[in-house]
């Protein structure tokens, strides 16, 4: 058993839905404030959730990237703890530096809420190290197309630092190369757009999140 950390910003609307996910994979979940700061070596792994953390003012996750707990935050990732950033959550990692690349508006200015095919690129040894090569999750974002200019985004792809792309023909935002999630150089902390939360009962409408832990 792991004790996790959930962040809680302003406008988190997925900390119930993580909470009880790491519940269900028999971990210890337990909440941290925005506020706040923590001590390193209570916990074993951090899952900022997805959201509108602080309204998505400015950009989205810019505000909370710059909050009291991001410092322990970062302290936490610099010492190779396992750091998992969801929807919201990924823009948080982007815009607090902790992940490469920017999360923007979509291709068309709408909001999209569905299922996506998805291919792992490269395994991650902290956070669905078991995952099958290929995996169904839902999505919901405004501001989900990753972005990055031309040199950074090649050294991206020459780094190995893409985790999951959109199955061929299932990029629902504009994501330059199919980006769907990307990890750290040190590969313990990683972000997706699409929720595995929301997909680890049959009833949900798929499991296949249910590795992600």
């Amino acid at each position: 058993m792991k004790k996790i950390g959930v962040l809680r910003f302003p406008g988190t609307n997925c900390d119930r839905d993580v909470f009880q996910f790491v519940k269900a994979r028999n971990h210890w979940p337990e909440f941290l404030w925005h506020q706040d700061q923590f001590t390193l070596n209570d916990y074993q792994a951090l899952i900022i959730p997805g959201g509108f953390s602080y309204g998505d003012y400015l950009r989205s996750g810019a505000l909370a990237a710059r909050s009291p707990v991001m410092k322990s935050v970062i302290e936490f990732a610099k010492k190779g703890r396992p750091l998992l950033g969801i929807c919201n959550g990924f823009q948080i990692l982007c815009e607090s530096g902790l992940l490469p690349g920017a999360l923007v508006k979509n291709q068309h200015q709408r909001f999209i809420d569905k299922w996506v095919s998805l291919r792992v690129e490269k395994r991650n040894n902290y956070f669905g190290a078991q995952l099958p090569e290929d995996l169904r999750l839902p999505i919901a974002h405004g501001d989900g197309r990753f972005y990055a200019p031309e040199k950074e985004l090649a050294e991206i792809e020459e780094q190995g630092l893409v985790w999951l792309r959109y199955s061929q023909g299932e990029n629902p935002n504009g994501s330059l190369l199919d980006i769907a999630g990307v990890t750290n150089q040190q590969k313990n902390v990683v972000g997706l757009m699409p929720h595995p939360e929301r997909a680890i009962f049959d009833w949900m409408g798929g499991s296949d999140g249910w590795g992600f832990l």
